[in-house]
Parts: structure tokens; C-alpha cells; sequence
């Protein structure tokens, strides 16, 4: 069995190889990867891990009217490694893919659901942990409280990705779900839980049950506060006029309940990360990228919207789980108001 992943990064390098590893490790195949205009050697890193055979590596400099995520996906659409894939998973650097099943393999979570096509797994946020210092010690052990297994508000926490099997009837890959040819369905894609999933046009289940029984991705999107000025300063790859700033913050910044359960994993990715350094070229990028966030990060230290972001992230606690009544009322409001915006933009091009 391939089973291929598919993302695009920019300045990752300090987190590539715990990243690389950990899916290795997990059953994953093939590793396609689209940088950007890198400045933290992240394209000379995945260059190196190319020439080892680790990774597939494309540059894929921005231009043009698609933003980078969208080209790098049109790319991949007609890819030979998307060819030859069994499976395939659209994800980013900041996700892991937690297996509940089993060994926690890939091979568990396909045994558990054979006759699916797709997984349409949901989004756990891991919040910041109050960790304020970057450092380069890996992602999975510094960051271990998460959303709690019910959630609903706000609706971005709960979004899933797709996990699917490589099928003609998808036109191209998704930012979360495969997009279809026109007349084509899903099919019986399953759930978080591995419960069928009814085609839904969004990216959300909407539900107050439990989510994660069977398959979660476990979502670091914040990492230590300092990591987090260098993203706000990259900014999004695919909204890229979207501001990532205190609201993106409060969105994702859960630390409710304690979730360990990916680190069953963790001598086994520390000895393909250990492995994967023993080349010392990759040692040295690793170290170079390591080196130039820290840089990066005393650089915007001394600018005074960057500073005030980090004390403000100090003094806020971590984000307030609502009750369900309130997780439902909001996410019914969200509902009305766009079935109210819908219908002024028919209203306006009648």
C-alpha cells in the first residue's frame, strides 16, 4: 500500500523532521512536499532529504492570481506520486495524524473502516501549554492539553481533513476535502469515530458528541508563543489577506483536558528524527533553521506590535470552553447570519 501526503510549506525547518518522522513511522509512503520562498533554509532542507529519497520535494514560488497552498495542490493533482498512491492526505506541518486504533499504524485505521473510501477526520486544537520561549525540542512533547472530545464553538476548532483513497472521480485535492467532477459523490466516508458521515458541503460535522474514538489530528497550531510572532509574520498561505493576530489566538489556544496518547510514539520518532540527523548536511540545515528563528524572533522582539502581541498572549488565559448550550446557540446564529448573506448577494445580482 502508498499512501502519500501532500502539503506546502514556508520557514518550517526546525519542525520537518519530527514531522517526516512521526508519519514515517505511522505507515506513510511518500511525502509530497511544495516550499515557498524560503528564507530558513527550509527549500535547501527538503532538497538534501530528497536527494536521500526520504521525500519529494517541489519549489513553488508564489505568482500568478492562486494563492501558493492553491497552486501547489493544482500541481499535486497531476503529480506521479499522486498517481501512484492508494491513499492520500492533504495536511500541513503543524498536524499529526493520532491513531487510536491498535498500534496507532495507518494500517489499524483503514482495517477498522475497509470498505471506506475516505476519512474525514476532525481537527483536536492543542493550545499553547503557556510555553513562551521557542525551543528545539519536539513539538508532540511540549504541547499535551487539547480541546475537550465534545466541541462545537467556534466551528474553526472542529473543521476536519481528509484521509482518501485515491479515486479518478476527484478533479483535484483540497485545503480539507478532495474536490469532485461535476455529477460525482463522496461515497461512505466515515467519521472521526469511524461512523458513516452524511455528505456534507462544509467542513465541519456539526455535533456536541464525542469526535476522536477512532482517528484525531492533533493540531498544533500555536505552538510556544514566540513561535507564534514568526507566524503572524508570515501570515496565511491560502487567505492570505486574513491577519493572524489575538482572534486566530483565541480560536485555537485549548488546554481543557490532557491528551498523551500520541506519545506511545515518541521513541520511535525520536530514533527516525536521530536517524534522519546522522546525514550531516541535514544536521546542519536543521541547526541553520533552529538558528534563524531565533533570530527572526529577536528581530521582531525589538518591533512594538510584536511585543505587545507577546505580552498580551502572557496575560490571557487559555480559551474558555462554552457550555453546549452556548457552543449551539452560537453556531445556530453563524448558520442564520450566512443564510442572511446568501441570500443579499442573490437578492443584489437579481
Amino acid at each position: 500500500m502508498r499512501a502519500l501526503i501532500v502539503t506546502c510549506v514556508r520557514n518550517e525547518a526546525p519542525f520537518l523532521l519530527e514531522w517526516i518522522a512521526y508519519h514515517r513511522h505511522i505507515g506513510f509512503t511518500d511525502f509530497l512536499i511544495y516550499s515557498n520562498d524560503c528564507d530558513d533554509g527550509t527549500d535547501d532542507l527538503l532538497d538534501r532529504l530528497a536527494q536521500m529519497g526520504v521525500v519529494v520535494h517541489e519549489r513553488n514560488h508564489a505568482r500568478g492570481k492562486k494563492t501558493v497552498q492553491w497552486r501547489a495542490l493544482s500541481r499535486a493533482r497531476h503529480h506521479p506520486l499522486t498517481d501512484k498512491a492508494d491513499w492520500i492526505f492533504g495536511t500541513d506541518v503543524d498536524e499529526f495524524l493520532c491513531i487510536h486504533k491498535g498500534d496507532g499504524h495507518l494500517r489499524d485505521l483503514i482495517a477498522a473502516c475497509p470498505g471506506t473510501p475516505g476519512f474525514a477526520i476532525p481537527w483536536r486544537m492543542f493550545g499553547n501549554n503557556g510555553v513562551v520561549k521557542f525551543e528545539d525540542r519536539p513539538i508532540l512533547e511540549q504541547f499535551t492539553r487539547a480541546a475537550p472530545d465534545a466541541l462545537l464553538w467556534p466551528w474553526r476548532a472542529v473543521q476536519f481533513k481528509s484521509l482518501y483513497r485515491a479515486d479518478p472521480k476527484y478533479q483535484r485535492l483540497g485545503v480539507h476535502r478532495p474536490r469532485l467532477k461535476n455529477g460525482e459523490t463522496h461515497g461512505p466516508w466515515v467519521d472521526g469515530n469511524g461512523t458513516p458521515l452524511a455528505e456534507t458541503p462544509g467542513t465541519v460535522v456539526p455535533t456536541l458528541k464525542s469526535r476522536y474514538g477512532l482517528v484525531q489530528i492533533n493540531h498544533y497550531a500555536l505552538g510556544s508563543m514566540e513561535s507564534f510572532l514568526v507566524k503572524v509574520a508570515r501570515g496565511k498561505p491560502n487567505h492570505t489577506h486574513d491577519a493572524i493576530d489575538l482572534a486566530y489566538w483565541l480560536d485555537r489556544n485549548f488546554c481543557a483536558v490532557e491528551d498523551r496518547s500520541i506519545l506511545r510514539h515518541s521513541e520511535a520518532v525520536a530514533e527516525g528524527v536521530a536517524a534522519l540527523r546522522a546525514d550531516s548536511e541535514v544536521d546542519r540545515l536543521h541547526r541553520f533553521g533552529v538558528d534563524w528563528r531565533r533570530s527572526r524572533i529577536g528581530a521582531l522582539m525589538q518591533e512594538s506590535d510584536s511585543f505587545y502581541m507577546l505580552t498580551r498572549m502572557m496575560q490571557m488565559p487559555p480559551t474558555r470552553v462554552l457550555s453546549p448550550a452556548q457552543q449551539t446557540l452560537l453556531f445556530k446564529g453563524l448558520m442564520s447570519m450566512r443564510r442572511a448573506q446568501t441570500a443579499r448577494k442573490s437578492a443584489a445580482a437579481k
